[in-house]
């Protein structure tokens, strides 16, 4: 598929540098591959559901505002990559959290449920692909080292598939369009429930 009017080469390979120096010594939970890599497959789904290159730029630095010196990049992505962007991001994000318990936990996600009907369209595409790579992610590592994955996470098994399920279904109800990437979110949340029964 890709995107319908083409991708702003210049202005992505800025934001590809731009993630990258913020995130380069920065790694994902589970396997602990590096989080710009992460981020790098998240905007390539974006662009492979055409996505316009502001999403595609917005899902390399989706969640930079849930760092605390990613907050003071407001500004530079304001002006090197636009209102739009830094609006996506902002949309993205619970931001700052910093969890120390289970509640605390719960508590930003159903913030984060609760607050999906206001989102853009824009933000629940960057949203969909980056739950969608994570809960991958998830499968996969399980797939290679079982129920071991769970010690990666302070809360439970059932609360993941909680979480998961209920993005679906508001990612039914409140993103228009991207059939595909809405019935590959439930297979991958049925296969997630299917783990944490086990």
């Amino acid at each position: 598929m890709g995107l319908k009017n083409g991708l702003d080469s210049n202005k992505y390979k800025k934001a590809l540098d731009f993630s990258y120096n913020f995130y380069q010594n920065k790694y994902r939970k589970g396997q602990k591959f590096p989080y710009f890599t992460y981020l790098s497959s998240v905007s390539n789904l974006i662009i492979e559901n055409n996505g316009s290159t502001d999403e595609a730029i917005a899902g390399l630095f989706h969640d930079i505002l849930e760092d605390e010196n990613g907050i003071k990049k407001q500004s530079v992505i304001k002006n090197k990559f636009g209102v739009r962007v830094l609006n996506i991001v902002k949309q993205c994000s619970n931001a700052p959290v910093y969890f120390t318990n289970k509640d605390d936990w719960l508590k930003n996600k159903r913030e984060f449920l609760d607050n999906m009907q206001k989102k853009s369209q824009s933000s629940l595409l960057v949203c969909i692909c980056d739950k969608l790579h994570s809960l991958n992610c998830i499968i996969s590592d399980y797939n290679k080292i079982g129920k071991k994955l769970w010690k990666n996470y302070y809360i439970s098994p059932e609360n993941i598939n909680w979480y998961y399920r209920s993005l679906c279904k508001n990612f039914k109800r409140f993103l228009k369009n991207h059939k595909n990437l809405k019935d590959k979110f439930q297979r991958n949340v049925n296969e997630l429930e299917y783990f944490c029964k086990k």
